[in-house]
C-alpha cells in the first residue's frame, strides 16, 4: 500500500512540495535512531549496543584486533558476549546526536573517533565526550571536520581527555577565536599534536 502511494507522482509532488515537513520527519527519525536502550546495553554489553546504535545512524566501527571497518548493520559479528571491542569510530555523514551519547559510557577500548560532516554534532557532544570517564582514559585520536555547530567552547572542553595525543580540526566555521582556543588547548595539553585546517 505504502509503496503504491510513493510510486504515485501526485503523492510524491505533495511530499516534495513541503520540504519542511520532510526535514522534520528525518529529524524525528534520526532522534528515534539515537534513543538509548539501556536494557540492551545491560543484556548485550556496551560495545555491542554502541555498535548497533552507530551503524543504525550511518557510522562505521572498527574492532580491536581487526583492520576491516564494520558498516553493515545486518553484518554485525556474532559470538561470545564481549568478544568484539570497539577501537575506532568513523561517524562521517552519520546522524549521531547528543541523546545517543550514553552508548559511549562503557567503551573502554575506544582510541579513535572521526566526526566528519555530522550535522547534529555540537558543543554539548564534545563536552559529553570529554566528561566520559572511559574516554578520558582510552581516547588517543580525534578528528572534527565540517561540523558546523561546533564552536570554541566545545573544542576547549576537549582538554579533559587525559590521553589524547592527536587532534585534527578542519572546516569549523563556528570557531571564532582560533588563536585563543589553540593557545588554551596547548597550555592545558602541551604534548598534544594539534593539526589545524581552519580559515
Amino acid at each position: 500500500m505504502i509503496l503504491t502511494q510513493i510510486a504515485n507522482p501526485a503523492f510524491r509532488s505533495r511530499i516534495w512540495a513541503r520540504p519542511t515537513s520532510c526535514r522534520s520527519f528525518w529529524g524525528w527519525l534520526n532522534a528515534v535512531f539515537n534513543r538509548v536502550d539501556y536494557e540492551r546495553i545491560k543484556d548485550f554489553g556496551p560495545d555491542r549496543a554502541a555498535s548497533e546504535w552507530l551503524l543504525r545512524c550511518g557510522a562505521k566501527v572498527r574492532y580491536q584486533g581487526f583492520e576491516k571497518w564494520q558498516h553493515d548493520y545486518n553484518g554485525l559479528p556474532t559470538g561470545p558476549l564481549g568478544k568484539y571491542k570497539i577501537q575506532a569510530i568513523d561517524a562521517t555523514d552519520s546522524c549521531i546526536m547528543y541523546r545517543g551519547f550514553d552508548y559511549l559510557d562503557g567503551l573502554k577500548h575506544l582510541e579513535e573517533i572521526k566526526l566528519c560532516k555530522c550535522i547534529y554534532i555540537e558543543d554539548a557532544c564534545l563536552e559529553r565526550i570529554s566528561k566520559t570517564d572511559t574516554l578520558q582514559e582510552s581516547l588517543r585520536r580525534l578528528e572534527i571536520i565540517s561540523c558546523g555547530n561546533v564552536s570554541d567552547k566545545g573544542i576547549i572542553a576537549l582538554h579533559s581527555l587525559r590521553n589524547l595525543e592527536y587532534l585534527f580540526l578542519s572546516d569549523l566555521p563556528g570557531i571564532r577565536q582560533k588563536e585563543l582556543t589553540v593557545e588554551l588547548l596547548q597550555k592545558a595539553k602541551p604534548s598534544l599534536n594539534l593539526e589545524l585546517d581552519l580559515d
